[in-house]
């Protein structure tokens, strides 16, 4: 699974003219589940973007993670970052998770995440959205967990 992080002072996610989700300071996170993904990828995704330190301690050091400061997170389904663009100018999206699987394993992650954590938002899977937020630093990360294949 991935995971975009953003560290946001404010975001929010509207379908058709209506806010769907909407956080204060946090994190904004486009997430996308890839092919061969299951909830044991979610779960080690959700824990290490719980505990991931993007914000700053008393020294201004990023020590803190959004469980730390009590943040908001925005979850937003993003299918496209599963995209294969290394050849061509069109992207292939054969290695995201079919739609069923990707629905099935966003709700998981997200059911998840409101059980570890105050403050979750979302956006709306398979909606056409418009997501907004307002990058605090600007500060992005990319996190990924693969499946381990046995041997």
């Amino acid at each position: 699974m991935i995971a975009l992080l953003q560290r946001a002072l404010e975001a929010r996610v509207l379908v058709d003219g209506a806010t769907v989700g909407a956080i204060g300071a946090g994190l904004m996170v486009l997430v996308c589940a890839e092919r061969n993904d299951s909830e044991k990828e979610a779960d080690a995704l959700l824990a290490k973007l719980l505990s991931y330190r993007v914000f700053a301690d008393d020294a201004g050091k990023m020590n803190r993670s959004v469980a730390d400061v009590g943040g908001g997170l925005l979850l937003v389904p993003q299918f496209t970052l599963a995209a294969d663009t290394r050849s061509g100018t069109r992207p292939s999206f054969t290695p995201a998770a079919s739609p069923d699987e990707g629905r099935r394993l966003f709700n998981y992650f997200v059911s998840r995440a409101r059980n570890a954590h105050a403050i979750v938002e979302t956006g709306e899977f398979g909606a056409h959205m418009q997501v907004s937020l307002t990058n605090d630093g600007p500060v992005t990360f990319w996190l990924q967990v693969k499946p381990q294949i046995a041997t």
